[in-house]
């Protein structure tokens, strides 16, 4: 039997298939220096001064420079302290002046930054100056820590579930914990999230340029790595880029997040696509299901007619799906649905292919993987629905602000779930896969 170096030879070492495979694991090299964004883009020792905005409530028309000279203690070099305050007292302005005040302490309400290259960095939006300065220097090791430990973790989780297997997983964890890192209300929740990022970092870094080699055979198999490195000098190039225009390392840390979860629609190819669809499905039915009293029409007859339009939906999917098969019924009813919702005041109707989208759902997962992974799948697809419906109210929160975000944001979803349904396969009429085999072979 021949091996596999033979089989390479005989096939072609570099074929269209190495070429595709390697710009696909080459391009998220591009994007992982975005990780570093937050640790290496910072001042550390930004301009500022102790927030002394209590003597206000004694006088509230002083200006900035009387505020700051009764408030604050100079250095020797006469210029006001950036890590000491007078400690408040409860005078009135008078006595504050004829007296002056003398005991100092550290900053207790925080600090004013001003005079910043950037707009906020994890070095003024967690306070790390003075005693807490150092704490910087552990947000940089606490995430090469997580690069290390991914490197560690995922090669032998490679060597026993396979390296496409460990890029999928890594991938995921740089598209959750990115996000969570940009939401962080603390220092401690930050940290937490750059290690689980930066052990995402370290586990697609390391197989991604493993599996491109592999794949190619020995006349070529030094573009597997040069060329992977090639595009992550490029990434730190972009960076820079990023970083000039975009001074805000919440709103880095969220490009990041979009960024790797684009590269996880073709790295999860059909099981991100069905997880999506489930998702912005639910979101849409919920935010349109709690908001039936603020459609201008009398709430009994509305929510009667919602009721109503779901019959016919799921007694039309059972013939639809065996009339025209389950990938076009899921792209029609997700378009469809989403384009109503658009018009959702002129159309309350969308909701009916709404539900229709959600029984595709239930009959498409079940024939798309095999029985080792089909009951996961269908826990995580249940677990993205219930995810949608959860947030669905916090999404009509941000009525408040235009009436048309919700709408928006839940029909633009559920369009792009109908648009990423273009790339799952037709599985009607056939049988159940038993193995990952079967699995593709029905793909």
């Amino acid at each position: 039997m021949a091996d596999f170096g033979a089989i390479l030879k005989s096939t072609g070492e570099f074929g269209s298939f190495q070429k595709i495979t390697l710009l696909a694991l080459c391009i998220p090299n591009i994007i992982l220096p975005f990780h570093f964004a937050s640790v290496f883009f910072i001042q550390s020792d930004p301009e500022r001064h102790c927030d002394t905005d209590w003597i206000l409530l004694a006088d509230s028309n002083l200006t900035t420079g009387e505020q700051l000279n009764l408030t604050l203690p100079r250095e020797e070099d006469g210029a006001f302290s950036r890590c000491r305050m007078f400690v408040p007292v409860d005078w009135d302005i008078g006595a504050i002046r004829e007296y002056g005040l003398n005991e100092t302490t550290g900053c207790r309400d925080g600090w004013v930054y001003y005079d910043t290259l950037y707009d906020a960095t994890i070095v003024t939006d967690y306070d790390l100056v003075c005693e807490q300065a150092n704490l910087l220097e552990v947000a940089q090791a606490v995430l090469m820590a997580g690069i290390l430990f991914g490197c560690l973790l995922f090669g032998p989780f490679a060597e026993s579930f396979g390296r496409k297997r460990a890029a999928q997983i890594s991938v995921m964890l740089m598209v959750i914990f990115s996000l969570t890192s940009g939401l962080s209300p603390n220092f401690y929740l930050y940290l937490a999230s750059q290690f689980m990022a930066g052990i995402g970092l370290g586990g697609f870094r390391l197989n991604a340029v493993i599996l491109a080699t592999e794949w190619i055979g020995p006349s070529k198999r030094s573009w597997g790595a040069c060329v992977a490195q090639l595009f992550g000098a490029g990434g730190n190039a972009v960076l820079a880029g990023v970083i000039y225009f975009i001074r805000d390392w919440r709103l880095a840390q969220m490009i990041t997040a979009a960024q790797f979860a684009v590269v996880a629609i073709y790295i999860w190819k059909y099981f991100f696509t069905l997880i999506l669809a489930w998702f912005s499905l639910n979101l849409t039915y919920y935010c349109l299901s709690f908001n039936v009293g603020n459609l201008g029409l009398d709430i009994f007859l509305t929510q009667l007619m919602f009721g109503l339009t779901e019959l016919p939906a799921h007694v039309l999917c059972i013939w639809l799906l065996e009339a025209v098969g389950r990938k076009v019924s899921l792209i029609a009813t997700l378009l469809i649905g989403g384009f109503l919702c658009v018009l959702i005041l002129a159309v309350p109707q969308g909701r009916f292919f709404i539900n229709w989208a959600g029984s595709i759902c239930n009959v498409y997962v079940q024939e798309l993987f095999p029985t080792s992974f089909r009951q996961t799948a269908s826990g995580l697809g249940s677990i993205a629905s219930r995810a949608g419906g959860l947030l669905a109210p916090l999404l009509n929160i941000l009525a408040v602000y235009h009436w048309s975000i919700p709408t928006i944001v839940f029909s633009s979803l559920t369009l792009t779930s109908g648009a990423l349904s273009f790339l799952l396969p037709e599985t009607r009429r056939r049988e159940l896969p038993d193995s990952t085999r079967e699995a593709e072979g029905n793909r």
